[in-house]
């Protein structure tokens, strides 16, 4: 790993420790951690302030992905975006959405981001996984079901785009990640008690 790959990783972490749910919820003054499920999330934000407001925090999670990934092809000298340093930097980006330095650790859950990783990589898999899940809202109302579907759904998608080998392998973790985050959204799943969003 060279110094340039290093730096990209933790410029990577910072960018994505930028909380835009935090940011647009304190413009309206909201503390997004004091409202609905408290997750400083898209989703959240959607179902306390409205559409609009939500609209900006999806993109704006979304864009730290791609910046994330952008920062490791470009520091690892290549332009090929599948390169595993994209996915690495990518990954870095998630890792600072969900336990951002800069709101004292506590993030979302990585979905939108780890979108934006995909977006860079593999385009037309993202594009894919944003329309399913889109989808998946209207006929469930139900934010997190539809992102663990179409979380899961992102590694076959990314393998018949070519992904493979350690860039697999940094996306799997990735995903994992993002499961992880969602643990006790499984759990309501199951207690029938999960939130609904209107789609």
């Amino acid at each position: 790993m060279t110094f340039a790959i290093a730096l990209a990783i933790v410029a990577a972490y910072l960018v994505g420790s930028i909380d835009f749910a935090v940011i647009v919820a304190r413009m309206h003054g909201v503390d997004i951690h004091e409202v609905g499920s408290g997750n400083p999330g898209a989703s959240n934000v959607m179902r306390s302030l409205g559409r609009g407001p939500g609209a900006m925090v999806l993109v704006g999670d979304t864009v730290k992905g791609v910046i994330g990934a952008a920062m490791g092809m470009i520091a690892s000298g290549t332009g090929d975006p599948q390169i595993e340093w994209a996915f690495v930097a990518g990954l870095a980006a998630v890792v600072g959405h969900c336990y951002p330095i800069f709101h004292k650790f506590r993030g979302g859950k990585g979905v939108a981001t780890g979108l934006g990783v995909l977006f860079f990589t593999v385009p037309l898999a993202g594009l894919i996984v944003v329309l399913g899940w889109i989808v998946l809202v209207k006929l469930t109302k139900t934010a997190s079901i539809s992102s663990l579907i179409a979380v899961f759904a992102s590694i076959p998608l990314a393998i018949w785009q070519g992904v493979e080998g350690m860039s697999l392998v940094w996306l799997l973790v990735t995903i994992a990640l993002v499961v992880w985050r969602h643990k006790g959204n499984i759990q309501r799943v199951f207690k029938g008690s999960e939130q609904k969003v209107q789609a």
